[in-house]
């Protein structure tokens, strides 16, 4: 480039749920640490998508940067919000300001990674689906240029929203991300790239890491990732591969809001003949997130009666107060006054509901935004419903037709789910890794916190 100025192109491909038992299945994604190395990443906890993400960009705890889970309870706004993606949500000085910091014409291209709202810069890519005014949604994705969008779309076609997340979610959405990452890097030459890779969260959580589903699920992830690593090569840009966990087998879904509220703890309202958390009411309540689950409890004088209640539930494996939380770097106003870790082959509900004919209707959808807490569930049909996927596909005809055919399809059987994560890993060989195509910043291990140094360093911008 002009003015003297020396850049060393970087790409960051977060390959969720990657672990070394994995790697054997994926040559071409393997191929980057036997270029340069691969060394275990000790992960933050929780180790979940939004806070570990938060903490891979800043090189902070979520005790600093405030994303404690993929949602929780705002008691600015007496709501609890899953899925948020403006960027100033997470604080601290990202990696792109820092090397902008150091060079101002550095450029950065943030594809599908969270945060991506608001984030300061050069290019965006991320899922935006169109919510129209009659309640249906559409496939859409959101970028910056606006014009991106269009470029995308017309290359591609629309952005496959239904094959990211739900119980259709495929290989189709990782091809799909891919190929924009490859069109990004062609075009608009960004000096850093961070390219989201989601395949492996879908067929781990639904059949397990040890599954036959799991192999292929790495295979096919590996395939749809050897153009763009191709690219990459040829370019010369300097390659991370890493994830932010690894997958555990479990068998045990933990109904932590149900015992709260047969406690008389939690409370909800009714309309229609739906329950509704009503946390503005609640004693205490759980946002479950994985295997985390931050406990609010609107009482401090409450806590120690809390804290009785979930001891006795089979499955919770520790409890941690604020004194706790600060041992683990997540003590952080965004938390619950308790946090709660299940046991190894469990992981936590958000059902607060006590009859499934009083759930409410968003809990057989896919409505990552109105449920409080995460529920993998909806990566299922329902094998209840007869014919369920006949059903589903002549949904999707009505609504694009244009009639108004709500997707209740989510079995309210948490049983299904054979994966999980948010512990902290116990065995290197099912946690979370690193790979790097330059052996010169080899290590025997990384932390979270010491990625973004490690791009600047890569980025020549140390």
């Amino acid at each position: 480039m002009s003015g003297g100025r020396t850049t060393t192109s970087t790409a960051v491909l977060c390959t969720v749920g990657l672990t070394p038992r994995l790697l054997e299945h994926m040559p071409h994604v393997r191929a980057v640490g036997e270029q340069g190395f691969s060394a275990p990443l000790d992960t933050v906890f929780p180790a979940v998508t939004a806070t570990v993400q938060a903490t891979l960009t800043t090189g902070l705890r979520p005790s600093e940067h405030g994303a404690v889970a993929n949602g929780w309870y705002h008691r600015d706004h007496g709501e609890v919000m899953m899925w948020r993606q403006h960027n100033a949500l997470v604080r601290g000085e990202k990696v792109w300001q820092a090397a902008r910091r150091r060079d101002p014409g550095h450029s950065t291209a943030y594809l599908c990674w969270w945060w991506a709202m608001g984030a300061d810069v050069d290019t965006v890519l991320t899922p935006r689906p169109v919510y129209h005014h009659d309640g249906r949604k559409a496939p859409d994705c959101y970028t910056v240029p606006a014009g991106l969008r269009d470029e995308l779309t017309a290359a591609q076609g629309e952005f496959p929203l239904f094959q990211y997340w739900g119980p259709t979610a495929s290989i189709a959405s990782t091809r799909w991300i891919a190929g924009a990452a490859r069109y990004v890097v062609d075009r608009r030459r960004p000096d850093l790239t961070f390219v989201y890779v989601p395949h492996l969260d879908y067929d781990l959580q639904r059949y397990g890491p040890d599954s036959p589903q799991a192999v292929r699920a790495a295979r096919e992830t590996d395939a749809a990732l050897a153009p763009l690593l191709a690219d990459l090569r040829e370019r010369g840009t300097t390659v991370v591969a890493l994830s932010e966990y690894g997958i555990s087998p479990v068998s045990r879904p933990v109904d932590v809001n149900r015992a709260l509220r047969r406690a008389g703890l939690l409370e909800v309202y009714t309309q229609r003949g739906m329950e509704y958390l009503d946390p503005h009411t609640s004693r205490a309540f759980a946002v479950a997130d994985h295997q985390a689950a931050h406990v609010y409890v609107a009482d401090p004088a409450d806590v120690p009666r809390v804290r009785d209640v979930l001891k006795a539930v089979e499955g919770v494996d520790e409890i941690w107060d604020r004194t706790e939380q600060a041992a683990y770097g997540i003590d952080h106003p965004n938390a619950g006054e308790l946090v709660l870790v299940s046991e190894p082959d469990a992981w936590f509900t958000y059902y607060y509901w006590l009859d499934d004919d009083r759930a409410p209707d968003f809990a057989r959808g896919v409505e990552i935004h109105r449920k409080p807490g995460y529920d993998p569930a909806e990566l299922f049909f329902d094998p209840s419903i007869p014919a369920v996927k006949a059903k589903a596909a002549w949904t999707v005809l009505r609504k694009k037709a244009g009639m108004r055919a709500p997707l209740t399809v989510v079995p309210l059987d948490p049983g299904l789910v054979r994966g999980s994560h948010g512990r902290l890993p116990s065995d290197d060989r099912d946690g979370p890794l690193l790979l790097c195509s330059d052996p010169a910043q080899e290590r025997d291990r990384y932390h979270a916190t010491e990625v973004k140094d490690l791009i600047l360093r890569l980025n020549g911008l140390a």
